[in-house]
């Protein structure tokens, strides 16, 4: 920038402002000097000449400086990130396109597709936020990902917060500052610690607690300011002979102490429930070894040897991640030796690619601090890391190979008062409205989306705001499965078409029987099952449903069954309903001959009586139980057996049947069926044409179409029972038969 270009914008700086700005500008230049093509200097020049004159980067309503504060975000998305060319045009350029003083087209024009799309991605998260909404909510983060889709621009929203932090006394309400400590602590120094941010993370959560708790952080401030001169000494005593050690053995190294983070240091203090003077490892010893790829671990390794050999170790505090390095990538050595005044001291030993990993590069470091997984980002973070370390790459330029589409399953969206809410990719607006509450997709309508009317079946994308409107006389159609996208819609909506399905088939039923009565006439529950079975109604709520919504006429349904009726009478053929049929049995005994049960194994002759908890037949596996009236038969499998081992083991007896069952056993099954008189008939018939089985009773009950048959029997043995129930199950219509007892 020449003498012209600040003549250009002296009303926007103080002397010192510009002196400071011309510094700045000129730091920025000498950091991308590598990466900066030779034209791109006076092209932004020729954009931004015009720009500065229309007050795009005037002074905000607390007075910073627009300008410098660009420059200074510009510096630390460089110096403390690695940002590059392409970033830091975006960055620069961001600002009067979104003041609406050049277009994306001229961007794009003068430099390439990849600055404007990295712009076009910066006005989006820009709108984002000036939704208003709160960024404390569980779901942010995803949103700020979907919406920013390239992660060199989450790094420039990371540098541009930094540098707002750090201008966080000039704001002029204090509110503004507790509202933008909450935002980066709760927001972005997870995402620095995420992105291996270490530096800046740590001075988020400083300055976060610096704004949040002034108190505690200038009391910690103080106390480490008292006690750094000592805490020096000790760590210059503690390192000095180390170095000594280390040079005899030819290593190339950097050795320092690192003072914990006055963050840290607060966490400490509440986690482990003490003050100041009860925390011990204020810091931390770090060698920085200058070694070659191929002697990395060798040379930790021997570094490691000397400082345990000078210092005793505590092998409970020993971790080594160079080995097995951490799932994040994270390598070093840790281990806690007992210094000098019996303190214990850590010490990290790591090679100088493995330190700009650790705590520069974007290497997952947050995991190293016991942060929690997630799937997706760390698959992406694993990517970044292997662009990271490619031998010859600029890493940061690679960057735009990564698309953050770390959620392209969810999308997230706004209620009207600015709650953020994840559902489905392919989500509509029925679905929205179902996901803040039943009552009110029920009611649903229609929406308005972004100010826009729209259908219930309107698709919803990432960042929507979405306002529901409702009817007191809308009801979930069967239509709306076929377009939402959720469960929860799906089974919310499925729930209430049953609901209005029964009401529905209730309501009919009463008009039905309220109309029969009104002309007088007799028509016979049976009578009404079989005509709703000729018409082909699977179930007689289908029917009566069929009915409510008009597509059958209640007189006609009355004509229509008088008629049937009338018709039966001069028909041979029985059509009564099952329900209906009445068997008039003999209950006659069959030939009772002598059965054999060997009681306990070789005792037979003795006197039992079968139990009629369980009803055993011959072949069943039984037991005998001495009861107060003799010994009773019991099947192994009857519901009491349990409880007659664990109170009454001594009572009893092995049995098991001898010989051939001669004598009718009384057996109950339970049938289920199609509610028709043919499937009876072809029962009983099935049961008379067994030898040696006697069918006894029936009981029939019929509801909606079904009928539930209970049949008693006598039968010789257990293998008569199972072939009668494999000629039974061939019935037609039969769906299921169970043994009673």
């Amino acid at each position: 920038m020449d003498t012209e270009d600040i003549q250009t914008t002296k009303k926007f700086f103080t002397d010192e402002e510009k002196q400071l700005f011309f510094r700045k500008y000129r730091e920025l230049l000498k950091a991308l000097s590598e990466s900066l093509e030779k034209d791109d200097i006076p092209k932004i020049r020729q954009l931004l000449r015009p720009v500065v004159a229309m007050e795009c980067y005037g002074r905000d309503r607390n007075g910073i400086n627009g300008m410098l504060r660009n420059i200074e975000t510009a510096l630390i998305a460089t110096l403390d990130i690695g940002l590059k060319r392409t970033s830091v045009l975006a960055l620069i350029l961001y600002r009067p396109v979104l003041k609406k003083a050049i277009t994306i087209e001229e961007v794009e024009r003068a430099f390439n597709t990849d600055v404007s799309l990295i712009i076009n991605r910066l006005l989006k998260t820009s709108d984002l936020y000036a939704r208003n909404t709160a960024v404390n909510s569980e779901n942010f983060h995803h949103l700020l990902f979907s919406f920013a889709e390239d992660v060199r621009v989450i790094l420039i929203m990371i540098a541009d917060r930094l540098c707002m932090m750090r201008l966080g006394k000039e704001l002029a309400e204090e509110k503004d500052r507790i509202r933008l400590a909450t935002e980066v602590s709760y927001l972005y120094a997870p995402l620095a610690h995420r992105l291996g941010l270490y530096k800046i993370k740590s001075e988020f959560e400083d300055l976060s607690l610096k704004y949040l708790d002034s108190k505690q952080y200038y009391y910690i401030k103080d106390k480490l300011n008292e006690t750094k001169r000592s805490r020096d000494e000790y760590i210059a005593n503690f390192i000095d002979p180390v170095k000594k050690k280390l040079e005899a053995a030819g290593l190339k190294f950097d050795i320092k102490g690192r003072t914990k983070s006055i963050h840290s240091i607060n966490t400490k203090m509440k986690k482990q429930k003490v003050d100041f003077e009860g925390i011990y490892d204020l810091f931390a010893i770090r060698i920085v070894l200058d070694s070659e790829a191929e002697k990395e671990r060798s040379d930790c390794w021997q570094a490691f040897s000397i400082i345990t050999d000078m210092y005793q170790p505590n092998p409970n505090r020993m971790r080594d991640w160079i080995s097995v390095p951490k799932s994040n990538g994270y390598e070093s050595l840790h281990i806690t030796v007992l210094g000098p005044q019996k303190r214990w001291v850590e010490v990290q030993i790591r090679t100088q690619r493995m330190d700009e990993i650790a705590e520069k590069g974007l290497a997952a470091h947050w995991k190293y601090k016991g942060g929690q997984s997630e799937k997706g980002l760390d698959e992406f973070l694993s990517d970044v890391r292997a662009v990271l370390e490619t031998q010859g790459s600029t890493p940061m330029d690679l960057m735009k190979e990564f698309k953050m589409d770390l959620y392209q399953d969810e999308i997230y969206v706004f209620t009207p008062s600015g709650d953020l809410i994840k559902l489905g990719k392919g989500a509509t607006v029925l679905d929205f409205a179902f996901a803040i509450h039943s009552k009110l997709g029920s009611r649903c309508v229609s929406g308005r989306v972004n100010n826009r009317n729209v259908p219930i079946k309107h698709v919803l994308n990432n960042g929507d705001t979405i306002e529901i409107v409702t009817s007191p006389t809308q009801s979930p159609k069967r239509d709306w499965l076929s377009f939402v996208a959720t469960s929860k819609a799906r089974s919310k909506i499925k729930q209430a078409l049953r609901e209005e399905y029964a009401k529905n088939a209730e309501l009919a039923k009463e008009q039905l029987q309220r109309r029969i009565k009104n002309r007088k006439v007799d028509i016979e529950e049976a009578a009404l099952m079989r005509y709703i079975k000729k018409k082909g109604y699977k179930t007689v709520t289908d029917f009566y449903v069929a009915i409510s919504e008009g597509h059958l006429d209640i007189n006609t349904v009355i004509d229509e069954c008088i008629e049937m009726e009338r018709r039966d009478l001069h028909e041979t053929t029985e059509t009564r309903s099952a329900e209906e049929f009445v068997a008039n049995l003999e209950a006659k005994e069959m030939a009772t001959g002598q059965d054999v049960l060997v009681i306990d194994k070789n005792l037979t002759g003795i006197d039992y009586k079968l139990a009629k908890c369980c009803n055993p037949i011959y072949g069943d596996p039984v037991f005998g139980f001495i009861s107060t009236q003799g010994i009773k038969i019991h099947r192994m499998d009857c519901p009491n057996a349990a409880e007659m081992r664990s109170r009454f083991g001594y009572r009893i007896l092995p049995a098991e049947w001898s010989g051939k069952g001669a004598s009718g056993y009384g057996v109950t099954l339970r049938i289920i069926g199609n509610d028709d008189i043919g499937i009876v008939t072809n029962i009983t018939s099935v049961i008379s044409k067994e030898s040696r089985v006697l069918l006894r009773s029936i009981n029939i009950d019929s509801v909606d179409g079904l009928f539930q048959g209970t049949f008693a029997i006598n039968i010789p043995d257990t293998s008569t029972l199972t072939v009668l129930t494999k000629k039974l199950q061939g019935v037609k219509g039969v769906k299921s038969i169970n043994r009673v007892n």
